[in-house]
């Protein structure tokens, strides 16, 4: 594989034809179902959700991205679509759970045992894989997560102890989806920048359980939340050194709209480090050797054979046009720097 290579984290822009952009934008990401946000009528949704997938890999691939996603176009969120498909969840009648701005939040309900009924991405990745000769990566939300934004009714209201189910769920998933064709699946833990001393009492072993015999590459992908909801960002990460404890073999993390000092990327040896240098807070497109700046701030800390390109965070919630621009943005200022440390390995 070649130096540099570059992704998404994950999502894509949805076409507006598909989605009501604006009452997407207008709410936190849901967590129950929000089949209000789809503009096509239920027996069309699959085939127009097709076509936008075919969309949203041609536009990766027009932009020159090496390891495609779906764009999650099928997705109302990130964790949404695994998240309410689970046993043991009431999603008819939501609870509710504090989003990681502090306010309240309609959240699926947790009843009973938390069991994984049948594959939920399955198809997904499979679809993925019949339409690129590209590597492929797809997403599922991390038990951690999941645990945060839920009401846990069942396990006592332990919070601990539905993670560890959740987390077996995910085990589940993430084992059909490399069998499906998958070459990296990635887990997206967010809560555990919000929520530390939970990541650290009981987070870890949650999200090691979800990885526990895994084959393949995984990923995990934590951040400070999507730059359109929240928009402060603090200068480092609250849980992330952690996370070289955990047994994926990729971490993808933000350092482009938070400046993050790069210094900390050198307690994560050993781990591939997914680079987020796509600021998804500002709509205007990066300058390539922008991009190449915030690479070239890495290097001293990460070996470049350690290092992929990436944006800060999903895609989703960006103009479709400005989303493109600013992949091919990442692959030129990926090239940049890569063209440089092949001449200097050359001298």
């Amino acid at each position: 594989m070649k130096l540099l290579p570059t992704t998404i984290v994950g999502s894509y822009p949805q076409p507006e034809w598909l989605i009501d952009r604006a009452k997407l934008a207008g709410r936190f990401p849901p967590r129950v179902r929000a089949r209000e946000l789809w503009r096509i009528a239920p027996e069309y949704l699959q085939e127009a959700q097709d076509d936008a997938t075919l969309m949203a890999i041609k536009a990766q691939e027009d932009a020159g991205i090496d390891i495609i996603t779906d764009g999650e176009m099928r997705r109302e969120s990130y964790s949404n679509r695994f998240a309410t498909a689970l046993e043991g969840v009431d999603i008819d009648n939501p609870g509710t759970a504090l989003d990681r701005s502090g306010h309240p939040n309609p959240v699926p309900r947790v009843t009973g045992k938390i069991r994984r009924r049948h594959a939920v991405e399955i198809e997904d990745v499979a679809f993925l894989r019949r339409h690129t000769t590209r590597r492929i990566k797809i997403s599922v939300p991390g038990p951690f997560t999941m645990a945060q934004q839920a009401q846990i009714d069942h396990y006592g209201g332990s919070r601990e102890l539905a993670a560890m189910d959740y987390a077996v769920a995910v085990n589940e998933e993430i084992r059909d989806l490399f069998s499906a064709g998958a070459d990296v699946v990635q887990i997206d833990e967010p809560y555990m920048q919000a929520r530390p001393e939970e990541a650290r009492a009981w987070g870890q072993k949650a999200l090691n359980l979800a990885l526990d015999g895994v084959g393949g590459t995984t990923a995990v992908h934590i951040c400070f939340g999507y730059a359109a909801i929240i928009h402060t960002r603090p200068s480092g990460y609250s849980f992330l050194p952690e996370l070289q404890a955990c047994s994926c073999s990729q971490i993808s993390l933000e350092t482009a709209q938070s400046n993050l000092d790069c210094s900390v990327l050198a307690r994560l040896s050993g781990k591939t480090i997914m680079l987020g240098v796509i600021d998804l807070s500002d709509m205007q497109v990066e300058a390539p050797n922008t991009v190449a700046a915030r690479i070239r701030r890495a290097l001293p800390f990460v070996k470049p054979k350690d290092l992929i390109v990436c944006t800060d965070c999903g895609m989703k919630y960006l103009p479709r046009d400005v989303a493109f621009g600013k992949m091919q943005a990442m692959v030129e200022g990926a090239r940049i720097v890569r063209e440089e440390l092949e001449a200097a390995s050359a001298h």
